[in-house]
Parts: structure tokens; C-alpha cells; sequence
């Protein structure tokens, strides 16, 4: 069951990385010259979907990322490949106002996020809230074309349901147990090659040309949608607390993070 993972951003086209994420039978790794492995079992494929505002509306002026058009084309390429979980890198919705924390949600605060939703219009860093309200646009668009926030860890996988999940791609890479990726004015090629080959190490992963930045994050944070896809809740960390409406605005909502095969395969051997 296919997976779409999106790195959010909202100035450029160009700077979303969009990534569509399978459990492949048997890949050959081999086959890309960033991958260097033999074939193995259980991979994962990684199909990149490059967006560039010219093919989104030529005749449009270039600008800002729109994210009603941006929440269309998701949706429309969901549809098309019968997708059913959808992730996005970034916050969903504001913090409760009781949520015990002054500035954060309980998922930001666990993970001790470097930018923070706090009450309907502040955010931390200031510098954060343009990204901040364009991100829970976008949950809202695709809300009103039937997808839903993940809201229940008794049920996290789809069913029959269309899901938008929460990533975040620096606590992602934590908790596989490798290094974050740096930020995207200091990362060099050597440092995406180095990242990829770390994560290849431990989740095979075949990929149909080398990753960008963007793309690279997106993999990493949408890993974790295969697990809920699979109903596998041992491939999964679920992190925070479910989104409700709350004086006219969704707050808190949960952040998921992939788990290591090694450790979701301990997990299994102590039960």
C-alpha cells in the first residue's frame, strides 16, 4: 500500500519535496548507483514527484506556494494511485489552551521541536508563523475534500479512511537511531549521499533518481506511514495528543516518527 510523504514549503514550488513511498517484495538496490547494495526483501521503493510552479499553472506569475492548489494536486494524486495516508512535515494545529505548556503542543513540547505552535496566531519563532498557517491551511483544504487527521491510537492505521499524518523528519532520523540531516543552506552532496547510505543501512530503500534535500527529508518522514498503512503497530511512534476542535480551531494533534526494524523486531521477540 503506497504512502505520500511531503516535505512542506511555501515559497517555491521547487522547494517541496514530495515522495511517494511503497513495500516492494523483492527491489534491487543495485540497479542506483547511490544505493550500492544487492538486492534484499522487504525494501521500500521511493518514487520522487518533481513540482515546479511552471507545470502547476504556466500562466500564473511566480509566488508563493497557494495551498488550496497545493492541496488539490495531493489530493488528486492520491486519488489517482489509491493512496490512503498522507504525510506532511509540518504542525496541523494551534496547542489546547489547558495543555499544560505555555508556548507549545504536547507533541512539540515531547519533542522538543525547534519551532512551536503555541494559541491561535503565536508561534515560536516569529519567523515560523507565515510556514506555521500556510501548513494548517493545507490540512484544513484537504480536510474539506474528505481526508481526516490522524485522531486515535487504539485504530492509527487507515482502514478504509483517507488519514493526514503529522511527520517531522529531525526527530524522524533520532529515532531510527542516525544522524539529523543538517539544514538545507548548510547541507553539502557528500551529506545527503552520507544520509541516505546511513538510512539505506537499516531500511533498504530503492529509489528511481538520487534524492534532494527536500526529498530526503520527506522519505525519512514518511516512513512511518507504511506502518500505519500496514495496521503495523510496532513500526510506528505516536507522539502528543489527539486533535480536537477547540474555540473554532483544531489543536494538538500527533506527530509520528518511524521505529528502527531492529528494535520494532525486539519489540516482537519480548512479547
Amino acid at each position: 500500500m503506497a504512502v505520500l510523504s511531503v516535505d512542506l514549503a511555501y515559497r517555491r514550488w521547487a522547494d517541496l519535496g514530495i515522495v511517494v513511498l511503497n513495500r516492494a517484495a523483492e527491489c534491487d538496490l543495485s540497479a542506483h548507483p547511490i544505493a550500492g547494495r544487492s538486492a534484499h526483501r522487504s525494501g521500500i521503493t521511493c518514487e520522487m514527484i518533481p513540482w515546479t510552479h511552471a507545470e502547476i499553472d504556466p500562466a500564473a506569475r511566480p509566488g508563493n506556494v497557494d495551498p488550496e492548489i497545493l492541496a488539490g494536486r495531493l489530493n488528486h494524486l492520491c486519488n489517482v494511485r489509491g493512496i490512503r495516508v498522507l504525510m506532511l512535515d509540518g504542525p496541523q494545529a494551534w496547542k489546547s489552551r489547558d495543555n499544560g505548556h505555555e508556548h507549545a503542543r504536547v507533541s512539540e513540547r515531547q519533542l522538543n521541536t525547534a519551532c512551536k505552535t503555541g494559541l491561535p496566531g503565536v508561534v515560536k519563532p516569529g519567523t515560523y508563523r507565515g510556514f506555521a498557517e500556510f501548513s494548517l491551511d493545507v490540512y484544513d483544504a484537504l480536510c474539506r475534500r474528505g481526508w481526516r487527521r490522524l485522531d486515535t491510537l487504539d485504530r492509527p492505521h487507515a482502514g478504509p479512511d483517507r488519514v493526514l499524518v503529522e511527520s517531522y523528519p529531525c526527530a524522524a532520523w533520532r529515532s531510527l537511531g542516525l544522524k539529523p540531516l543538517p539544514s538545507k543552506r548548510r547541507a553539502r552532496v557528500s551529506d545527503l549521499a552520507e544520509a541516505f547510505s546511513a538510512l539505506n543501512s537499516i531500511m533498504p530503500i530503492t529509489v528511481d533518481r538520487p534524492p534532494n534535500h527536500d526529498q530526503l527529508q520527506a522519505i525519512v518522514g514518511g516512513l512511518p506511514g507504511l506502518a500505519l498503512a500496514e495496521s503495523d503497530n510496532d513500526g510506528a511512534r505516536i507522539i502528543g495528543a489527539p486533535p480536537r476542535r477547540e474555540e473554532g480551531h483544531w489543536r494538538e494533534g500527533y506527530i509520528v516518527l518511524p521505529v528502527s526494524p531492529r528494535r520494532a523486531s525486539n519489540l516482537r521477540w519480548m512479547n
